[in-house]
């Protein structure tokens, strides 16, 4: 059901690969709620995805940008302006790679080169992505900026490896920017702590099935999927929720609350009882 909550808004949405990706479910619903969009993803990521299956079902602009390249991104933000007509009102950052964890090395063993890449396309973009927005005056008054984050910037979860460390430093980008950006145009910065989602790039994290469902046992409402996430961020994007800045809003069933819930313990019984 649609309503209207994005009527005449503008915005930029990262990460669409496929129809697994919540980049993708957020623009999905940001169109039925009215948004005009621009599609974006690195180039490598155009070629391998299904992105302009999307941009034609919802008749968006795809542009292709690598998110680590300030020229990439000035370039992505000024034409984003004249496809749109003006300035953005809300942006998705839902950007997410670790070389570390794709090669299977361990956290006391990174690759050093590898782990610089993990935070420069999982966190540092987001600071070139608002350092450029801003420079260029691209972000409209009240407009609102999300990024995909994870509780592992928190907690510690075997083989999530560098991936902890990059979704740490982009929250805490998310929330120096939101000081900025509050102040000067009041436009609001949050990240949001996702349930683990099937996307391709989620399900590429050794043991990611298992997470998954340890992580669902665990939350009384269950995990939260890529649709639910999707709207989330449109009552993030809208004006419904203008005063809120700078956090980091967990949506993951409950499971960031939880010790053991009866499900869990029920499992781990079980597991003994299996045993010879």
């Amino acid at each position: 059901m649609a309503y209207h909550l994005l009527e005449g808004k503008k915005g930029i949405i990262f990460g669409a690969l496929n129809s697994r990706s919540i980049a993708w479910k957020v623009a999905e619903r940001a169109h039925e709620e009215g948004a005009a969009i621009v599609l974006t993803n690195a180039p490598i990521a155009l070629r391998m995805g299904t992105i302009n299956e999307l941009a034609e079902k919802i008749g968006a602009e795809v542009i292709a940008a690598d998110a680590t390249s300030l020229e990439d991104i000035e370039n992505l933000i000024n034409r984003s302006m004249e496809v749109l007509g003006g300035k953005i009102d809300f942006l998705l950052h839902s950007i997410g790679m670790s070389p570390n964890v794709r090669k299977g090395l361990d956290y006391d063993v990174l690759n050093y080169d590898y782990y610089h890449k993990t935070l420069d396309v999982s966190a540092f973009s987001l600071h070139k992505i608002l350092s450029t927005a801003r420079r260029l005056d691209a972000i409209s008054e009240w407009g609102s900026v999300v990024a995909l984050s994870y509780v592992a910037a928190q907690r510690t979860f075997a083989r999530y490896n560098d991936m902890a460390d990059a979704k740490a430093i982009l929250e805490s980008i998310a929330r120096s920017f939101g000081y900025i950006y509050g102040r000067e145009k009041r436009i609001r910065i949050n990240t949001i702590s996702q349930s683990p989602t099937p996307t391709t790039a989620g399900s590429g994290v050794s043991g990611f099935d298992k997470l998954e469902d340890f992580a669902d046992r665990m939350s009384p409402l269950g995990n939260a999927t890529a649709e639910d996430c999707a709207d989330y961020c449109i009552t993030l994007f809208s004006d419904l929720t203008r005063k809120v800045t700078m956090q980091n809003l967990y949506h993951d069933g409950g499971f960031s609350s939880m010790g053991m819930s009866q499900r869990a313990i029920d499992q781990y019984e079980k597991s003994f009882e299996d045993c010879p």
